[in-house]
């Protein structure tokens, strides 16, 4: 179960965990800004209108037996902006209505929707909690299914605070979905976690380059180490390394902030990125650095903290049908050519009144990066956009996921239906021509070099004993180097770890790799790949025509 993804949807971004060293894979996640936001902006869809609910309401006795009506009496939109199908399905009164409530420990849990159908598993459920303290959000240490026969069920899940209602709006979605066409599950949820946030005063230098360690030794923070990268027009990039003592909360939520003499936040100039690990997390975060010079700016961490853990168990049982989305679902092989991308075809579409899944193969083996940015299914001349992609079941398998919203059940089964990739950026293999680094110090040294006629400038340093290696290209269509490396005799190729998360601004094709202990003075590097930006290139391929 990834608690991540409860925070990171705050972003609305799904990140895939990647096994080292597919850095390609990591790229293009950058690069298609997966670990921010998955697709683009969020289609927020608007709510109804407040007359009209209470014109139902007043019609309750003879509606009541309406799927989802007491759902339906929610704001569900700012919830499932990234779940369109759901929300689709909701107002189509598609979902399960289950209204079932549990209370423990001051906290009532309410189970109101289900949506189950051929793609997945999807509970709404609210969550009131009687506390005072000022809490931020909340966790479990366990939340998910029991099927019939007692196996657990993950999923990922989300919570929103309604301060109208006093209560959090969450849902709870897994790949699970029942053999049969009913089945009988129990959802559980245990320890409930009240999350707040804390802040601790640090005597960071925005003067000093050189790295500064502050031990926090508070609320499960270990310490935080702080570097700084100077970048252009005026900006400086902090990548922080926080080590947690309390594995209790894989997620923390630390932030560097800096506070201006007039008590501000200073406003970054891109959004936070982290990767998390271990016993830790990295975090990049981009500024002006005249903000953090500017006099009397003050500087903190904020890190989230759990206030309370109310220890118990909350479960319901559930009777789950798959009658109110089977209309409209099917599945079809198709096995496509993936028209100029050789040894890829769409194998298999996947078809629920909710979503469509779109699997990918390649010829075994080759296990290459999809190389476009953005994919859409044209339905009839209406647009559907891959909110997630995700690795299949198995390692040539790469599934879109595509969330059904604008079309009913009908124009899904009559429609073409074509895909559509925009936004290439294609991977290329690089040469065996090396760039040769000299006088490695503490000083950085830049050299230029070119590969396929793209021009690109080197500059390398030492810093806290490991070797930087940034690289940039004059040429805007040259996207960047994907990862560098130097022969070590007969261990083989020593890859870099790049070092960037897509934190810079949109449109950098600037990329860092980091060699960790290095203390040579000369060093011959080797690009392992390089991207090549095609904006505008499309790819169009019918997939089914309509009825």
């Amino acid at each position: 179960m990834e608690r991540t993804e409860n925070k990171v949807k705050n972003q609305m971004k799904e990140s895939n965990n990647v096994d080292y060293p597919d850095f390609d894979q990591m790229w293009s996640s950058i690069q298609r800004d997966e670990l921010k936001v998955a697709g683009g902006e969020p289609v927020v869809l608007r709510p109804r209108k407040r007359k009209r609910f209470a014109l139902v309401a007043g019609l309750s006795v003879a509606l009541m037996a309406t799927p989802v009506y007491a759902a339906l009496t929610y704001d569900w939109s700012s919830m499932l902006s990234y779940r369109e199908g759901i929300q689709s399905a909701l107002g189509q009164g598609l979902g399960q209505t289950i209204e079932q409530s549990v209370t423990k420990e001051g906290v009532t849990l309410t189970v109101h929707t289900a949506f189950i159908d051929e793609n997945r598993t999807v509970l709404l459920y609210s969550l009131k909690p009687e506390t005072s303290q000022d809490v931020k959000d909340i966790d479990f240490k366990l939340i998910g299914l029991k099927d019939s026969k007692g196996n657990f069920i993950e999923g990922n899940y989300w919570n929103q605070w309604n301060e109208g209602l006093g209560e959090y709006k969450g849902y709870f979605e897994t790949d699970w979905v029942a053999e049969g066409q009913t089945t009988d599950v129990e959802f559980i949820m245990e320890n409930i976690q009240y999350i707040g946030n804390k802040k601790q005063s640090i005597s960071y230098n925005p003067n000093d380059s050189t790295t500064q360690v502050f031990p926090i030794q508070k609320d499960g923070v270990g310490s935080v180490t702080l570097q700084s990268f100077e970048q252009a027009e005026g900006k400086v990039l902090l990548k922080s390394d926080v080590t947690f003592t309390d594995t209790e909360m894989p997620y923390r939520g630390v932030e560097f902030e800096a506070i201006n003499n007039v008590g501000e936040s200073v406003k970054q100039v891109k959004s936070t990125s982290s990767a998390f690990r271990d016993g830790g997390a990295n975090v990049d975060q981009l500024f002006k650095s005249d903000t953090l010079r500017g006099e009397g700016t003050k500087f903190q961490i904020s890190y989230e903290d759990i206030l309370e853990t109310k220890e118990s168990t909350w479960s319901t049982n559930l009777n789950l049908s798959k009658k109110q989305l089977e209309n409209g679902s099917y599945k079809q092989v198709l096995d496509i050519p993936m028209g100029n991308v050789p040894n890829m075809k769409i194998h298999e579409m996947k078809v629920t009144p909710s979503q469509v899944r779109l699997t990918l193969t390649q010829d075994q083996g080759r296990y290459e990066t999809i190389p476009f940015q953005e994919y859409q299914l044209d339905v009839g001349g209406t647009l559907l956009r891959a909110r997630d992609v995700r690795s299949g079941k198995n390692l040539n398998e790469t599934e879109l996921r595509f969330e059904v919203t604008g079309l009913n059940v009908a124009s899904l089964a009559n429609q073409p239906v074509s895909f559509v990739a925009k936004h290439r950026v294609d991977a290329i293999r690089g040469d065996d021509n090396p760039i040769h680094l000299t006088d490695i110090s503490v000083k950085p040294q830049s050299l230029t070099s070119s590969i396929a006629g793209y021009p690109i400038t080197w500059t390398y340093y030492l810093k806290d004993n490991n070797l930087y290696v940034e690289s940039l290209s004059s040429d805007p269509a040259f996207a960047g180097v994907n990862q560098t490396y130097y022969l070590d005799g007969d261990n083989g190729p020593n890859f870099g770890s790049p070092d960037l998360m897509g934190i810079l601004e949109d449109g950098s094709n600037k990329a860092m790799d980091v060699y960790e202990n290095f203390d040579k003075k000369e060093l011959d590097i080797y690009i392992e790949k390089y991207l090549i930006d095609k904006p505008n290139e499309e790819l169009r391929i019918p997939l089914k025509s309509g009825k």
